[in-house]
């Protein structure tokens, strides 16, 4: 019962935290958190119960990942830490001196903080502690096995499949309307119901490698006995051409939704799956079931019409100018907060202290979340990251590497994995980690990347 409540959970928070506008706003993003903490509590019980009815079950070791975490959640914590300013000045020079202009002549800086906003730091120490919780959970959960994750896929898969069609039939039907909320001046593409396009595409260009992968398990036996494109297609059930034709529409939404470097991420996602689904014992290069799918979206979608998508390719230079003086801006920051940063979740308040330029609106993000986390968190922090992804994606590789390619879980992984490349591909651009949604998705992929790979193993 405990086992299928938790499943149940996971499901809902799959479903919810996509819908509710990305949960970007703090009432969804606080149940998404809340959500995890139920669910890790649940696991909590689960395992206490069955501590002596199964001991000699193995679970993954996660030792490193979780010391890691351990010590970015530390400097975060460092971050908000009331210090005394003599040693602030020490730490951050800048810190302090901006402290010191912002207090009137008569005032005294006993103590303060590294965090240029401790109450911001607080709200995004509590996502990544909860997320990263989420992610240790999945780690070390005995149930999280391939029956579970294919049935969380299905999930992931129908999630992405409503957010496409319903952002494009709110595009196409023109009512124009992100649930509730009318949105005429802002929908020029098909957004889902997500408020920005990009976020979107990011969510979807996890969803679609996924769910490839996912399809290509289900067909992983016939492909290995034939070679054959027509052999492999007549030999397609009804659920398997059902998710074939759902990758096609999600493809279609992605691409309608105009986002260029969405769009350059997906055809990267499709170069790696055409290389790495493809057949070793045929003749082929290629992966022509992948290549196929890909190529009716494309149809479909010059049928449709792509003038809107062309047209902003046009339009790349301009954009790609503004962002490159919000990176130059934010590297200014870098320069003054280089060992810890300004404190994460402060770049919003930090920015207008180093824009260089006029701009329409507030500058929310750095267009690019690596630059952003280094600018937050420093290089300390983000050092400690890069570290923890190098890591973990040198052991997915080689936990996937073992597995043949006749076995239906390689296939899942290796899409699971392209789809955080795709990501990461993505995100030197935009923001997509800080989206709570896709940094959920995000963190299950990965972790069911890593228990795919060494499930056999069970050393992570």
């Amino acid at each position: 019962m405990i086992n299928k409540t938790i499943i149940l959970f996971i499901s809902s928070l799959l479903i919810f935290t996509p819908i509710a506008f990305g949960s970007v706003e703090i009432w969804a993003f606080s149940l998404m958190e809340l959500g995890i903490l139920l669910i890790i509590f649940l696991w909590a019980i689960q395992s206490i119960l069955l501590r002596n009815h199964d001991p000699l079950l193995r679970t993954p070791n996660s030792k490193l990942p979780a010391i890691l975490f351990s010590l970015f959640l530390l400097l975060i914590l460092f971050q908000m830490l009331p210090l005394p300013s003599a040693m602030i000045k020490i730490i951050s020079p800048q810190t302090f001196s901006l402290r010191q202009q912002l207090l009137l002549p008569t005032d005294q800086l006993p103590m303060t903080t590294l965090s240029f906003v401790p109450f911001l730091t607080k709200i995004e120490f509590f996502k990544w502690l909860t997320l990263i919780g989420f992610f240790l959970f999945l780690l070390k959960w005995r149930y999280f096995d391939m029956k579970t994750i294919q049935r969380l896929i299905l999930v992931v898969f129908g999630v992405g499949l409503f957010e496409s069609l319903y952002g494009m039939f709110e595009f196409f039907s023109g009512h124009k309307h992100i649930l509730h909320l009318k949105m005429d001046h802002m929908i020029s593409s098909v957004t889902g119901t997500f408020i920005n396009r990009n976020a979107f595409a990011g969510y979807l260009l996890m969803v679609i490698p996924l769910s490839m992968g996912y399809l290509f398990s289900r067909q992983q036996h016939s492909m290995g006995q034939s070679t054959g494109l027509r052999h492999r297609l007549t030999s397609l059930d009804g659920k398997s051409l059902l998710i074939a034709f759902g990758v096609v529409l999600m493809i279609l939404g992605l691409l309608l939704s105009a986002s260029r470097m969405g769009i350059a991420s997906l055809l990267l996602s499709f170069s790696l799956i055409s290389i790495l689904f493809r057949n070793p014992q045929g003749r082929r290069k290629l992966s022509r079931p992948s290549i196929l799918i890909l190529s009716l979206a494309l149809l479909w979608a010059a049928w449709i019409g792509l003038d809107a998508v062309i047209s902003r390719f046009f339009t790349t230079s301009e954009s790609f100018e503004d962002r490159w003086k919000i990176w130059q801006n934010t590297f200014q920051i870098i320069r003054d907060y280089p060992l810890l940063g300004s404190g994460i979740g402060t770049f919003t308040q930090v920015f207008p202290m180093y824009r260089s330029f006029h701009i329409r609106g507030l500058v929310t993000h750095a267009e690019n979340d690596f630059l952003q986390l280094v600018s937050e968190t420093g290089l300390i922090g983000a050092g400690l990251l890069l570290t923890l992804f190098l890591y973990l994606f040198y052991r997915a590789m080689s936990g996937l590497r073992s597995l043949s390619y006749r076995e239906s879980e390689r296939y899942i992984g290796m899409g699971g994995l392209i789809g955080i490349l795709a990501l990461m591909f993505h995100s030197l651009v935009e923001r997509n980690i800080q989206i709570p949604a896709n940094a959920l998705l995000y963190t299950l992929i990965w972790a069911t990347v890593l228990r795919i790979g060494f499930a056999k193993k069970g050393d992570i």
